[in-house]
């Protein structure tokens, strides 16, 4: 029976890869790779912003001058207009799979409510 789930996932990985969302971020992900300016802007922020996350996992301190640092490479990040467009596609993006996601949960979702009643639903 877990074939077919499989089958379908292939399935899906073919038509979200035909989406006008995925189509449109990997177009703009491919003009910011052609960028080395706009590239170092971008590699630079997901490196500030890794070194955070991994710290804030292991219960370190993260300083201010961290955040701030942070928050100056993404307004470096937004002026960029290649950038700028790439992380509205990847917005979009996101928001489609989550769209997804609800629709791929909601036999779960039913079957916990039945379980213990809308106030226990693990999805809310």
């Amino acid at each position: 029976m877990s074939e077919n789930l499989f089958q379908a996932a292939y399935y899906f990985d073919k038509v979200f890869r035909e989406s006008k969302e995925y189509k449109s971020l990997q177009r703009l992900c491919n003009e910011l790779n052609t960028d080395p300016e706009a590239k170092q802007i971008l590699n630079q922020m997901n490196h500030l912003n890794s070194q955070l996350q991994q710290k804030q996992m292991m219960g370190q301190e993260i300083r201010q001058q961290e955040v701030e640092a942070l928050q100056n490479m993404e307004a470096v990040a937004q002026q960029n207009e290649k950038i700028k467009r790439m992380m509205e596609a990847d917005h979009q993006v996101n928001m489609l799979l989550l769209e997804l996601n609800k629709i791929i949960s909601k036999p779960l979702e039913e079957l916990y409510e039945q379980l213990v009643g809308n106030a226990g639903s693990r999805f809310r």
